[in-house]
């Protein structure tokens, strides 16, 4: 999918993601000369669990 409809996926800008691609935690194709596309798999993948306060009673 394209950096756009990623970013209203995850409610994060698409320079976010695009910060992400090129810190390496999320991985991104080229496809043509400025096409960029994500899997949905892998936005998935990519975020993060907060622990719960109650996981540790």
């Amino acid at each position: 999918m394209s950096l756009t409809d990623a970013a209203d996926i995850v409610g994060q800008s698409v320079k976010t993601l695009r910060r992400r691609i090129s810190a390496g935690t999320l991985p991104a194709y080229r496809f043509g000369p400025r096409s960029i596309r994500v899997r949905l798999n892998d936005l998935e993948a990519s975020g993060r669990r907060i622990p719960s306060a109650r996981a540790g009673e």
